[in-house]
């Protein structure tokens, strides 16, 4: 961008030791024709110079609204992922499942405490006291009422919200297993490329905001949460987007 500002500087100077020789040996009744052209030009050149450093600033506005309803959207599908693998002990790699799940499933209420108990030891022929920890099922909770209440945007989530392509694009939902420590951990990534999101936008711009490095921006390519490479359910933005304001 800052290359087409100096193109810019650099043509109109030259069009103003273009208009000055003209003036200096032109014949007098041809003057006022290329004065309007050169007008014209110079009113194109000042709007290039306004939209270069205009666009980026209405690009960044658009991205920063687009990119906070996709977010919101990816932390719902975290939160049921994470519900998910919590009641059955793995993710899923699809949204009618995730779904179904929320619709049916419930949280087990526990209450841990601790107890203790008289056992015999053989070797010193003697009563032992053993101290231990006692899970009491309290009752349960259905999945839908803990993360979502009476909202039902749930069965709308694995459409990634873009204006103008309401229920078109969406989100890749993928599982996988991260071996640590000689474990084998399930993990789950949930993406979307930034330039679905930002179709109709300046195409230049889309090119460098996927290519961005930077604490204060979402880096790469995709908007994601959860990874297929680590044990990590984060997502890729700045905490800029988790404040709701």
């Amino acid at each position: 961008m800052l290359g087409i500002i100096i193109y810019t500087v650099i043509l109109a100077l030259l069009i103003i030791a273009l208009s000055y020789a003209i003036f200096k040996y032109l014949p007098l009744k041809a003057k006022p024709i290329v004065n309007l052209v050169l007008l014209l030009i110079a009113g194109y050149l000042g709007y290039q110079i306004y939209e270069s450093i205009d666009a980026p600033v209405r690009f960044n506005t658009e991205k920063v609204k687009r990119y906070a309803k996709v977010i919101k959207v990816l932390k719902d599908i975290r939160n049921s992922e994470l519900a998910h693998q919590e009641v059955t002990g793995k993710y899923t790699d699809s949204f009618d499942n995730l779904i179904k799940f929320i619709d049916t499933a419930k949280f087990t209420i526990t209450q841990q405490r601790d107890s203790s108990f008289m056992r015999f030891d053989k070797i010193q022929n003697i009563d032992v006291d053993i101290d231990t920890v006692v899970i009491d099922t309290l009752g349960f909770v259905p999945v839908r009422d803990s993360l979502f209440k009476q909202d039902l945007r749930y069965k709308e989530m694995m459409w990634v919200p873009i204006p103008g392509k309401e229920k078109q694009v969406k989100f890749e939902l993928k599982t996988g297993v991260v071996n640590k420590s000689n474990i084998d951990v399930p993990v789950f990534m949930a993406r979307v490329d930034k330039a679905e999101v930002l179709y109709d936008q300046n195409k230049d711009l889309i090119i460098v905001e996927k290519n961005i490095k930077s604490t204060k921006e979402i880096n790469g390519p995709y908007i994601q949460v959860g990874s297929l490479d680590e044990v990590n359910d984060s997502g890729n933005w700045p905490k800029l987007y988790d404040i709701e304001k």
